[in-house]
Parts: C-alpha cells; structure tokens; sequence
C-alpha cells in the first residue's frame, strides 16, 4: 500500500451556517486568500473545491460546505493506490468506519474512518 497525497479539509462555516451572502462566496473567498500562496482551483464540484500548487500539483487543500454522499465532513483527505486493501486493514484493526467504502460518481472508491484522536479520514483511491 502506498500513500499518493494528502489533503487537508477545511469546512466552509459561511456557507454551512448560512452566513455566506450568496452560494459560492466562502469557495470565492478561500479561492482568493489561497491564491496569495499560489494555489489555483483545479476542481469545483459545488459542495467542494480543491485548490493545488501549479509547481506541485500533489500539494493541495480542498474546502467543502458538506459531503455530499457522507454524514460529516472529513478532516483530512488520503489517496492510497489501493483503497479495498487499507479498507480491509482498517477494519481488521477494529477502527471505527464512519462512512462505508463505496464508489462514488466523481470518480472515486472511497471510505471514511476515525484516527485515534478523533479525527475523520476520508481514504480514497481514483478509479
């Protein structure tokens, strides 16, 4: 097993809590403040933006209002080159598996589970 990247997520209070003026404007917003540290948006699935390093495209931070198949919002995102086996070791291990593994319409097989401090962690391979 292999891990290809790390993501941190960071939750959109504006919009969650309704305090955004209009949809979009905390993804605008972090979009802005991450481009001073020359981050680019590479993806924006409405309820989710991942914006990356051009230099180093593997350097990412995605900000989401919500999840749109899981119950919360991750802490932290893992892409592993082979999902279903870190998924079989995670359960063995007896930790706690918050959203099941599952193939989602964006292109990725993914689950959720909680590190021993609590955290979420949204292991995901692309298909």
């Amino acid at each position: 097993m292999a891990v290809r990247r790390v993501v941190p997520n960071i939750r959109s209070r504006a919009e969650k809590a309704g305090q955004a003026e209009q949809p979009g404007q905390a993804a605008r917003e972090s979009r802005e403040f991450y481009g001073l540290l020359g981050f680019e948006e590479v993806m924006n699935l409405g309820w989710i933006t991942t914006l990356a390093s051009p230099s180093a495209p593997t350097a990412q931070i995605s900000v989401m209002s919500e999840d749109k198949t899981a119950p919360v919002v991750p802490d932290m995102s893992v892409e592993v080159d082979d999902v279903d086996a870190v998924y079989a070791a995670v359960r063995a291990s007896g930790a706690e598996i918050v959203h099941p593994l599952q193939d989602e319409e964006w292109g990725v097989r993914r689950f959720f589970a909680c590190d021993p401090n609590g955290r979420v962690v949204n292991v995901l391979s692309h298909r």
